[in-house]
Protein backbone atom coordinates (compact mmCIF):
# COMPACT_ATOMS: atom_id res chain seq x y z
CA UNK A 1 0.00 0.00 0.00
CA UNK A 2 1.42 3.48 -0.65
CA UNK A 3 1.03 5.79 2.05
CA UNK A 4 0.09 9.50 1.74
CA UNK A 5 2.19 11.49 3.53
CA UNK A 6 -0.42 15.11 2.98
CA UNK A 7 -3.89 15.34 3.52
CA UNK A 8 -4.08 16.04 -0.49
CA UNK A 9 -2.14 13.14 -1.29
CA UNK A 10 -4.72 10.95 1.02
CA UNK A 11 -7.41 12.79 -0.86
CA UNK A 12 -6.46 11.85 -4.80
CA UNK A 13 -6.01 8.19 -3.18
CA UNK A 14 -9.49 7.70 -2.75
CA UNK A 15 -9.34 7.27 1.31
CA UNK A 16 -11.82 6.77 2.96
CA UNK A 17 -12.67 6.53 6.60
CA UNK A 18 -14.88 4.08 8.77
CA UNK A 19 -15.59 4.30 12.24
CA UNK A 20 -13.37 1.55 14.08
CA UNK A 21 -16.60 -0.51 14.75
CA UNK A 22 -17.31 -0.40 11.04
CA UNK A 23 -13.71 -1.52 10.59
CA UNK A 24 -13.87 -4.53 12.75
CA UNK A 25 -17.26 -5.37 11.57
CA UNK A 26 -15.66 -5.68 8.07
CA UNK A 27 -12.22 -7.29 8.60
CA UNK A 28 -14.32 -9.98 10.73
CA UNK A 29 -16.98 -11.03 7.76
CA UNK A 30 -13.42 -11.01 5.55
CA UNK A 31 -12.27 -13.50 7.52
CA UNK A 32 -14.94 -15.46 8.21
CA UNK A 33 -15.59 -15.74 4.40
CA UNK A 34 -11.93 -16.64 3.87
CA UNK A 35 -12.20 -19.18 6.38
CA UNK A 36 -9.49 -17.63 8.74
CA UNK A 37 -8.59 -18.30 12.32
CA UNK A 38 -10.61 -16.10 14.75
CA UNK A 39 -8.46 -16.36 17.25
CA UNK A 40 -5.63 -17.33 17.35
CA UNK A 41 -4.46 -19.62 20.27
CA UNK A 42 -7.71 -19.67 21.94
CA UNK A 43 -9.33 -23.33 22.54
CA UNK A 44 -12.16 -24.78 23.82
CA UNK A 45 -14.33 -21.39 22.58
CA UNK A 46 -15.31 -22.56 19.20
CA UNK A 47 -18.32 -23.33 19.53
CA UNK A 48 -19.38 -21.45 22.43
CA UNK A 49 -17.52 -17.86 23.22
CA UNK A 50 -16.15 -16.93 19.73
CA UNK A 51 -19.97 -17.04 17.97
CA UNK A 52 -20.85 -14.53 20.86
CA UNK A 53 -17.94 -12.40 20.20
CA UNK A 54 -18.15 -12.61 16.49
CA UNK A 55 -22.10 -11.74 17.16
CA UNK A 56 -21.01 -8.63 19.09
CA UNK A 57 -18.66 -7.28 16.83
CA UNK A 58 -21.05 -7.82 13.73
CA UNK A 59 -23.62 -6.03 15.85
CA UNK A 60 -21.25 -2.69 16.49
CA UNK A 61 -21.39 -3.51 20.12
CA UNK A 62 -19.15 -2.50 23.13
CA UNK A 63 -18.77 -5.61 25.18
CA UNK A 64 -17.86 -7.78 28.67
CA UNK A 65 -16.53 -11.24 29.20
CA UNK A 66 -17.55 -12.17 32.25
CA UNK A 67 -15.82 -15.51 33.91
CA UNK A 68 -13.95 -16.71 36.50
CA UNK A 69 -9.79 -16.35 36.68
CA UNK A 70 -7.96 -18.39 34.11
CA UNK A 71 -10.14 -18.37 31.57
CA UNK A 72 -8.47 -16.53 28.60
CA UNK A 73 -10.59 -13.00 28.86
CA UNK A 74 -7.26 -10.98 28.57
CA UNK A 75 -6.11 -13.42 25.98
CA UNK A 76 -8.95 -12.74 24.15
CA UNK A 77 -9.14 -9.08 24.24
CA UNK A 78 -5.22 -8.08 23.57
CA UNK A 79 -5.95 -10.41 20.30
CA UNK A 80 -8.66 -7.88 19.18
CA UNK A 81 -6.49 -5.77 17.43
CA UNK A 82 -6.34 -8.25 14.63
CA UNK A 83 -9.84 -7.20 13.31
CA UNK A 84 -8.31 -3.76 12.69
CA UNK A 85 -7.04 -2.44 9.59
CA UNK A 86 -2.99 -2.55 9.22
CA UNK A 87 -2.08 1.15 9.30
CA UNK A 88 -4.61 4.38 9.21
CA UNK A 89 -3.56 7.64 8.69
CA UNK A 90 -3.81 10.31 11.95
CA UNK A 91 -2.70 14.18 11.54
CA UNK A 92 0.59 13.64 12.54
CA UNK A 93 2.04 14.80 16.17
CA UNK A 94 -2.10 14.21 17.35
CA UNK A 95 -2.38 13.22 20.79
CA UNK A 96 -5.76 11.45 20.24
CA UNK A 97 -4.95 10.23 16.45
CA UNK A 98 -7.01 12.70 14.55
CA UNK A 99 -8.60 11.44 11.02
CA UNK A 100 -7.09 13.62 8.77
CA UNK A 101 -10.58 14.04 7.24
CA UNK A 102 -12.66 14.61 10.73
CA UNK A 103 -9.93 15.98 13.22
CA UNK A 104 -11.68 16.50 16.82
CA UNK A 105 -9.05 18.16 18.88
CA UNK A 106 -8.48 21.90 18.32
CA UNK A 107 -4.94 21.37 17.87
CA UNK A 108 -5.60 19.04 14.73
CA UNK A 109 -8.32 21.37 13.77
CA UNK A 110 -6.30 24.08 13.62
CA UNK A 111 -3.21 22.28 12.07
CA UNK A 112 -5.53 20.99 8.59
CA UNK A 113 -7.67 24.79 8.57
CA UNK A 114 -3.86 26.36 8.23
CA UNK A 115 -2.27 24.05 6.21
CA UNK A 116 -5.03 22.49 4.09
CA UNK A 117 -4.60 20.12 1.62
CA UNK A 118 -0.06 20.20 2.54
CA UNK A 119 -1.12 19.19 6.50
CA UNK A 120 1.40 16.39 7.41
CA UNK A 121 -0.18 12.77 8.14
CA UNK A 122 1.27 9.64 9.51
CA UNK A 123 0.17 6.50 9.59
CA UNK A 124 -0.37 4.29 12.93
CA UNK A 125 -0.63 0.31 12.91
CA UNK A 126 -3.08 -1.51 14.78
CA UNK A 127 -0.75 -2.81 16.96
CA UNK A 128 -0.43 0.78 18.49
CA UNK A 129 -4.69 1.06 18.48
CA UNK A 130 -5.01 -1.21 21.57
CA UNK A 131 -4.94 0.63 25.16
CA UNK A 132 -5.29 -1.38 27.94
CA UNK A 133 -6.26 -0.41 32.08
CA UNK A 134 -6.39 -2.68 34.90
CA UNK A 135 -9.01 -1.28 37.19
CA UNK A 136 -8.06 -0.65 40.68
CA UNK A 137 -9.84 1.31 43.47
CA UNK A 138 -7.11 3.95 43.30
CA UNK A 139 -7.45 4.38 39.60
CA UNK A 140 -9.01 8.08 38.91
CA UNK A 141 -10.87 10.01 36.00
CA UNK A 142 -8.02 11.84 34.87
CA UNK A 143 -6.32 8.49 34.30
CA UNK A 144 -8.82 7.55 32.62
CA UNK A 145 -10.41 10.29 30.98
CA UNK A 146 -7.71 13.30 31.36
CA UNK A 147 -7.43 16.56 33.66
CA UNK A 148 -7.13 20.33 33.29
CA UNK A 149 -2.66 21.17 33.49
CA UNK A 150 -2.15 24.32 35.27
CA UNK A 151 1.25 24.17 33.69
CA UNK A 152 0.15 24.56 30.89
CA UNK A 153 -2.60 27.48 31.22
CA UNK A 154 -0.05 29.22 33.07
CA UNK A 155 2.71 29.00 30.57
CA UNK A 156 0.54 29.34 27.48
CA UNK A 157 -2.08 32.15 29.47
CA UNK A 158 -4.83 30.02 28.54
CA UNK A 159 -8.61 29.91 30.31
CA UNK A 160 -9.23 26.87 31.92
CA UNK A 161 -11.72 26.39 30.10
CA UNK A 162 -9.39 26.26 26.34
CA UNK A 163 -9.25 22.92 25.32
CA UNK A 164 -5.50 23.47 24.55
CA UNK A 165 -4.88 22.90 28.55
CA UNK A 166 -6.12 19.27 28.85
CA UNK A 167 -3.86 16.24 29.35
CA UNK A 168 -5.48 13.66 28.01
CA UNK A 169 -5.85 10.59 29.49
CA UNK A 170 -5.75 7.08 28.45
CA UNK A 171 -9.01 6.24 26.70
CA UNK A 172 -8.71 9.40 24.30
CA UNK A 173 -4.91 8.71 23.75
CA UNK A 174 -7.12 5.07 21.99
CA UNK A 175 -8.69 7.36 19.84
CA UNK A 176 -9.90 5.15 16.65
CA UNK A 177 -8.65 2.14 18.44
CA UNK A 178 -9.61 -0.07 20.95
CA UNK A 179 -9.95 0.31 24.60
CA UNK A 180 -9.84 -2.56 27.01
CA UNK A 181 -10.50 -2.42 31.25
CA UNK A 182 -9.83 -5.43 33.27
CA UNK A 183 -11.21 -6.67 36.48
CA UNK A 184 -13.72 -3.20 35.81
CA UNK A 185 -15.54 -3.94 39.62
CA UNK A 186 -12.57 -3.07 40.83
CA UNK A 187 -13.11 0.19 39.55
CA UNK A 188 -14.92 3.25 41.92
CA UNK A 189 -18.11 3.54 41.30
CA UNK A 190 -18.06 7.17 41.14
CA UNK A 191 -15.39 6.89 38.35
CA UNK A 192 -17.61 4.15 36.63
CA UNK A 193 -19.91 7.21 36.06
CA UNK A 194 -17.55 9.10 34.49
CA UNK A 195 -17.75 5.82 31.72
CA UNK A 196 -21.51 6.69 30.89
CA UNK A 197 -20.90 10.12 27.87
CA UNK A 198 -17.82 7.70 26.75
CA UNK A 199 -20.41 4.43 25.87
CA UNK A 200 -23.66 6.53 24.84
CA UNK A 201 -22.75 9.66 23.13
CA UNK A 202 -18.91 8.90 22.63
CA UNK A 203 -17.56 12.23 24.27
CA UNK A 204 -14.99 13.53 26.62
CA UNK A 205 -15.91 16.05 29.05
CA UNK A 206 -12.92 17.12 31.46
CA UNK A 207 -13.82 19.03 34.53
CA UNK A 208 -17.22 20.82 33.44
CA UNK A 209 -16.21 23.31 30.86
CA UNK A 210 -17.85 23.09 28.05
CA UNK A 211 -15.33 21.03 26.17
CA UNK A 212 -16.66 18.02 24.16
CA UNK A 213 -14.71 15.85 22.02
CA UNK A 214 -16.18 13.02 19.78
CA UNK A 215 -14.64 9.83 20.51
CA UNK A 216 -14.57 7.01 18.03
CA UNK A 217 -13.49 4.09 19.51
CA UNK A 218 -14.88 0.15 21.10
CA UNK A 219 -14.83 0.00 25.10
CA UNK A 220 -14.30 -4.11 26.23
CA UNK A 221 -14.39 -5.09 29.79
CA UNK A 222 -13.68 -8.10 31.71
CA UNK A 223 -14.87 -9.54 35.07
CA UNK A 224 -14.81 -12.42 37.58
CA UNK A 225 -18.25 -12.84 38.58
CA UNK A 226 -16.74 -13.14 41.92
CA UNK A 227 -15.86 -9.87 42.10
CA UNK A 228 -19.31 -8.73 42.45
CA UNK A 229 -19.98 -9.78 46.06
CA UNK A 230 -16.12 -9.79 46.93
CA UNK A 231 -14.77 -6.21 46.16
CA UNK A 232 -16.72 -4.58 44.19
CA UNK A 233 -19.81 -4.29 41.37
CA UNK A 234 -20.50 -3.11 38.04
CA UNK A 235 -23.28 -0.12 38.68
CA UNK A 236 -26.61 -0.87 36.34
CA UNK A 237 -26.80 1.97 34.55
CA UNK A 238 -23.26 0.68 33.06
CA UNK A 239 -24.29 -2.37 32.52
CA UNK A 240 -27.17 -1.04 30.79
CA UNK A 241 -24.77 0.81 28.02
CA UNK A 242 -22.49 -2.56 27.73
CA UNK A 243 -23.81 -4.26 24.17
CA UNK A 244 -23.44 -7.92 25.08
CA UNK A 245 -22.42 -9.61 27.98
CA UNK A 246 -20.31 -12.82 27.18
CA UNK A 247 -19.50 -15.81 29.77
CA UNK A 248 -16.24 -17.72 29.31
CA UNK A 249 -15.60 -21.43 30.55
CA UNK A 250 -12.58 -23.82 31.30
CA UNK A 251 -12.32 -26.46 29.01
CA UNK A 252 -14.59 -28.42 28.63
CA UNK A 253 -12.72 -31.80 28.06
CA UNK A 254 -9.43 -33.51 28.93
CA UNK A 255 -7.95 -32.93 25.70
CA UNK A 256 -9.02 -29.20 25.54
CA UNK A 257 -7.50 -29.14 28.49
CA UNK A 258 -4.47 -30.76 27.49
CA UNK A 259 -3.76 -28.69 23.75
CA UNK A 260 -4.10 -25.34 26.03
CA UNK A 261 -1.49 -26.52 28.48
CA UNK A 262 0.42 -27.61 26.01
CA UNK A 263 0.36 -24.59 24.36
CA UNK A 264 1.25 -22.22 27.14
CA UNK A 265 3.43 -24.13 29.21
CA UNK A 266 7.21 -23.90 28.64
CA UNK A 267 8.16 -27.43 27.98
CA UNK A 268 11.87 -27.08 26.07
CA UNK A 269 14.87 -27.44 28.36
CA UNK A 270 18.44 -26.65 27.25
CA UNK A 271 19.66 -29.69 29.69
CA UNK A 272 18.45 -32.70 27.57
CA UNK A 273 17.86 -33.33 23.57
CA UNK A 274 14.55 -33.66 24.21
CA UNK A 275 11.63 -33.66 26.83
CA UNK A 276 9.29 -37.03 26.89
CA UNK A 277 5.93 -36.10 28.61
CA UNK A 278 3.68 -40.04 28.88
CA UNK A 279 0.06 -38.68 27.61
CA UNK A 280 -1.13 -40.04 31.14
CA UNK A 281 1.06 -37.87 32.82
CA UNK A 282 -0.54 -34.73 30.99
CA UNK A 283 -4.18 -36.41 31.71
CA UNK A 284 -3.06 -36.51 35.53
CA UNK A 285 -2.42 -32.91 35.58
CA UNK A 286 -5.29 -32.17 33.69
CA UNK A 287 -7.51 -33.86 36.29
CA UNK A 288 -6.48 -32.09 39.37
CA UNK A 289 -7.09 -29.42 38.21
CA UNK A 290 -11.13 -31.10 37.37
CA UNK A 291 -10.91 -32.74 40.53
CA UNK A 292 -10.38 -29.16 42.53
CA UNK A 293 -13.18 -27.72 40.32
CA UNK A 294 -15.38 -30.30 42.09
CA UNK A 295 -13.79 -30.79 45.20
CA UNK A 296 -15.82 -29.93 47.99
CA UNK A 297 -12.74 -28.03 49.80
CA UNK A 298 -12.16 -26.04 47.02
CA UNK A 299 -14.11 -22.23 46.81
CA UNK A 300 -16.21 -22.88 43.68
CA UNK A 301 -16.93 -19.16 43.42
CA UNK A 302 -13.11 -18.76 43.02
CA UNK A 303 -12.55 -20.86 40.19
CA UNK A 304 -9.25 -22.81 39.20
CA UNK A 305 -6.60 -20.62 36.97
CA UNK A 306 -5.93 -23.08 33.43
CA UNK A 307 -2.16 -21.16 35.25
CA UNK A 308 -2.35 -24.22 37.47
CA UNK A 309 -2.13 -27.28 35.10
CA UNK A 310 0.36 -24.78 32.90
CA UNK A 311 2.61 -24.56 36.27
CA UNK A 312 2.52 -27.68 37.26
CA UNK A 313 3.41 -29.65 34.32
CA UNK A 314 6.18 -26.81 34.04
CA UNK A 315 7.13 -28.08 37.71
CA UNK A 316 6.78 -31.69 36.76
CA UNK A 317 9.52 -31.46 33.66
CA UNK A 318 12.00 -29.20 35.94
CA UNK A 319 12.11 -31.69 38.80
CA UNK A 320 12.72 -34.80 35.87
CA UNK A 321 15.15 -32.10 34.62
CA UNK A 322 16.98 -31.57 37.61
CA UNK A 323 17.02 -35.84 37.97
CA UNK A 324 18.41 -35.49 34.14
CA UNK A 325 21.29 -32.88 35.43
CA UNK A 326 22.33 -35.30 38.57
CA UNK A 327 22.91 -38.38 36.56
CA UNK A 328 24.00 -37.08 33.38
CA UNK A 329 21.15 -38.58 31.01
CA UNK A 330 20.07 -37.33 27.40
CA UNK A 331 16.42 -37.44 27.59
CA UNK A 332 14.14 -35.38 30.08
CA UNK A 333 11.36 -38.05 31.05
CA UNK A 334 8.99 -37.10 34.30
CA UNK A 335 7.91 -39.95 36.29
CA UNK A 336 4.55 -40.66 38.36
CA UNK A 337 7.13 -39.45 41.50
CA UNK A 338 7.32 -36.03 39.59
CA UNK A 339 3.79 -35.54 40.31
CA UNK A 340 4.66 -34.18 43.76
CA UNK A 341 6.77 -31.45 42.73
CA UNK A 342 3.61 -29.61 41.21
CA UNK A 343 2.08 -28.95 44.67
CA UNK A 344 4.10 -25.71 45.06
CA UNK A 345 2.41 -24.92 42.14
CA UNK A 346 -1.18 -25.88 42.90
CA UNK A 347 -1.07 -24.96 46.89
CA UNK A 348 -0.93 -21.52 45.65
CA UNK A 349 -3.87 -21.20 43.00
CA UNK A 350 -6.76 -22.87 45.16
CA UNK A 351 -8.99 -21.01 47.08
CA UNK A 352 -10.17 -23.51 50.30
CA UNK A 353 -13.12 -22.92 51.94
CA UNK A 354 -12.98 -23.75 55.94
CA UNK A 355 -13.24 -27.53 55.64
CA UNK A 356 -10.50 -27.40 53.42
CA UNK A 357 -8.32 -24.80 55.43
CA UNK A 358 -9.22 -27.11 58.41
CA UNK A 359 -7.39 -30.02 56.42
CA UNK A 360 -4.52 -28.14 54.87
CA UNK A 361 -3.76 -26.71 51.63
CA UNK A 362 -0.88 -29.19 51.24
CA UNK A 363 -3.10 -32.19 52.24
CA UNK A 364 -6.08 -30.92 50.11
CA UNK A 365 -3.78 -30.72 47.32
CA UNK A 366 -2.52 -34.25 47.46
CA UNK A 367 -5.62 -35.38 48.19
CA UNK A 368 -6.68 -33.82 44.57
CA UNK A 369 -3.30 -35.75 43.03
CA UNK A 370 -4.38 -39.07 43.96
CA UNK A 371 -7.89 -38.61 42.81
CA UNK A 372 -6.55 -37.70 39.64
CA UNK A 373 -4.07 -40.86 39.87
CA UNK A 374 -7.38 -42.93 40.51
CA UNK A 375 -9.74 -41.36 37.89
CA UNK A 376 -7.02 -41.65 34.41
CA UNK A 377 -6.05 -45.42 35.91
CA UNK A 378 -9.14 -46.28 35.46
CA UNK A 379 -9.29 -45.17 31.82
CA UNK A 380 -6.50 -47.05 30.60
CA UNK A 381 -6.69 -50.79 33.59
CA UNK A 382 -9.89 -52.77 34.89
CA UNK A 383 -11.46 -51.45 38.18
CA UNK A 384 -9.81 -53.57 40.89
CA UNK A 385 -12.66 -54.28 42.96
CA UNK A 386 -14.78 -55.05 40.35
CA UNK A 387 -12.02 -57.70 39.16
CA UNK A 388 -11.50 -58.69 42.89
CA UNK A 389 -15.70 -59.45 42.97
CA UNK A 390 -15.72 -61.36 39.24
CA UNK A 391 -12.34 -63.55 40.73
CA UNK A 392 -10.66 -62.36 38.00
CA UNK A 393 -6.82 -62.16 38.45
CA UNK A 394 -6.24 -59.61 36.51
CA UNK A 395 -3.90 -57.91 39.38
CA UNK A 396 -2.96 -61.08 41.69
CA UNK A 397 0.71 -61.49 40.96
CA UNK A 398 1.39 -58.21 41.40
CA UNK A 399 0.02 -57.82 44.90
CA UNK A 400 1.24 -61.25 45.68
CA UNK A 401 4.50 -60.06 44.85
CA UNK A 402 3.98 -57.95 47.83
CA UNK A 403 2.27 -60.39 50.32
CA UNK A 404 6.14 -62.09 50.40
CA UNK A 405 7.41 -58.48 52.59
CA UNK A 406 8.96 -56.94 49.43
CA UNK A 407 8.82 -53.59 48.68
CA UNK A 408 10.35 -51.47 46.18
CA UNK A 409 11.83 -47.68 46.84
CA UNK A 410 12.15 -45.29 43.81
CA UNK A 411 14.39 -42.48 44.38
CA UNK A 412 14.47 -39.24 43.16
CA UNK A 413 17.41 -39.01 41.80
CA UNK A 414 17.70 -42.84 40.16
CA UNK A 415 18.78 -43.06 36.53
CA UNK A 416 16.35 -44.76 34.33
CA UNK A 417 18.49 -47.77 34.12
CA UNK A 418 18.03 -48.08 38.08
CA UNK A 419 14.80 -46.73 38.24
CA UNK A 420 13.56 -49.80 35.62
CA UNK A 421 15.47 -52.42 37.54
CA UNK A 422 14.01 -51.55 40.38
CA UNK A 423 9.98 -51.47 39.04
CA UNK A 424 11.40 -54.94 37.15
CA UNK A 425 11.29 -56.82 40.42
CA UNK A 426 7.61 -56.69 40.89
CA UNK A 427 6.55 -59.96 39.46
CA UNK A 428 3.95 -59.50 36.48
CA UNK A 429 3.87 -55.62 36.39
CA UNK A 430 5.41 -55.25 33.66
CA UNK A 431 3.24 -57.83 30.90
CA UNK A 432 -0.16 -55.82 33.18
CA UNK A 433 1.32 -52.40 31.25
CA UNK A 434 1.91 -54.27 28.06
CA UNK A 435 -1.73 -55.95 27.95
CA UNK A 436 -3.43 -52.63 29.70
CA UNK A 437 -1.55 -49.90 27.80
CA UNK A 438 0.86 -51.25 25.17
CA UNK A 439 -0.69 -48.04 22.84
CA UNK A 440 0.59 -45.67 25.53
CA UNK A 441 4.43 -47.14 25.77
CA UNK A 442 5.13 -48.92 22.43
CA UNK A 443 6.23 -45.00 21.02
CA UNK A 444 8.75 -44.62 23.87
CA UNK A 445 10.59 -47.19 25.95
CA UNK A 446 11.21 -44.95 28.99
CA UNK A 447 7.70 -44.60 28.71
CA UNK A 448 7.60 -48.35 29.51
CA UNK A 449 9.23 -47.83 33.04
CA UNK A 450 6.99 -44.69 33.85
CA UNK A 451 3.52 -47.06 33.14
CA UNK A 452 4.85 -49.79 35.74
CA UNK A 453 4.62 -46.69 38.29
CA UNK A 454 1.43 -45.45 37.17
CA UNK A 455 0.14 -48.58 37.63
CA UNK A 456 1.45 -49.15 41.02
CA UNK A 457 0.52 -45.95 41.99
CA UNK A 458 -3.54 -46.91 40.75
CA UNK A 459 -3.20 -49.99 43.00
CA UNK A 460 -2.36 -48.00 46.09
CA UNK A 461 -4.97 -44.98 45.36
CA UNK A 462 -7.44 -48.47 44.73
CA UNK A 463 -6.23 -49.65 48.55
CA UNK A 464 -4.35 -52.44 46.99
CA UNK A 465 -0.66 -51.38 48.01
CA UNK A 466 0.55 -49.76 50.91
CA UNK A 467 2.34 -45.71 49.92
CA UNK A 468 5.41 -43.90 51.59
CA UNK A 469 6.08 -41.06 50.29
CA UNK A 470 9.39 -39.07 51.23
CA UNK A 471 10.95 -36.18 50.25
CA UNK A 472 13.26 -38.55 48.75
CA UNK A 473 11.45 -40.50 46.98
CA UNK A 474 8.52 -43.47 47.14
CA UNK A 475 8.27 -46.91 48.50
CA UNK A 476 5.73 -49.39 47.51
CA UNK A 477 4.74 -52.21 50.19
CA UNK A 478 1.86 -54.78 51.03
CA UNK A 479 -0.83 -52.72 52.38
CA UNK A 480 -1.63 -55.51 55.31
CA UNK A 481 1.70 -55.97 56.40
CA UNK A 482 2.11 -52.05 56.80
CA UNK A 483 -1.07 -52.19 58.90
CA UNK A 484 -0.24 -54.60 61.11
CA UNK A 485 3.64 -53.08 61.42
CA UNK A 486 2.27 -50.17 62.04
CA UNK A 487 -0.30 -51.67 65.32
CA UNK A 488 2.62 -53.42 66.48
CA UNK A 489 4.50 -50.26 66.55
CA UNK A 490 1.41 -48.62 68.63
CA UNK A 491 1.63 -51.74 71.08
CA UNK A 492 5.21 -50.81 71.39
CA UNK A 493 3.97 -47.48 72.59
CA UNK A 494 1.50 -48.24 74.68
CA UNK A 495 3.64 -50.64 76.52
Amino acid sequence: MIKAKTLGELKSFGYKTKTVKQEMRDNLVRKLKAGETLFPGIIGYDDTVIPSLCNAILSFHDFILLGLRGQGKTKIIRSLPHFLDEYIPIIKGSEINDSPFHPVSKAAVDLVREYGDDAEIEWLHRDDRFGEKLATPDVTIADLIGDVDPIKAASQRLHYAHEGVIHFGIIPRSNRGIFAINELPDLQPRIQVGLFNIMQEKDIQIRGFPIRIPLDIVIVYTANPEDYTNRGSIITPLKDRIGSQITTHYPRTLQEGMQITRQEARQDREAASSVKVPTFLREIIEQVAVEARNSEFVDHKSGVSVRMTVTSIENLISNAERRVILTGEKEIVPRVSDLYAAVPAITGKIELVYEGEQEGETNVTLALIGKAVRTVFAKYFKDPLASMKKQEKTYAQVVNWFKNNHSIKLDDQMNGQAYRAELEKVSGLESLVEQSMNGEIADADAFRAVAMEFALDGLHQNSMLSKETAYAGTSYSDMLSTMFSTLDEDDEDYA
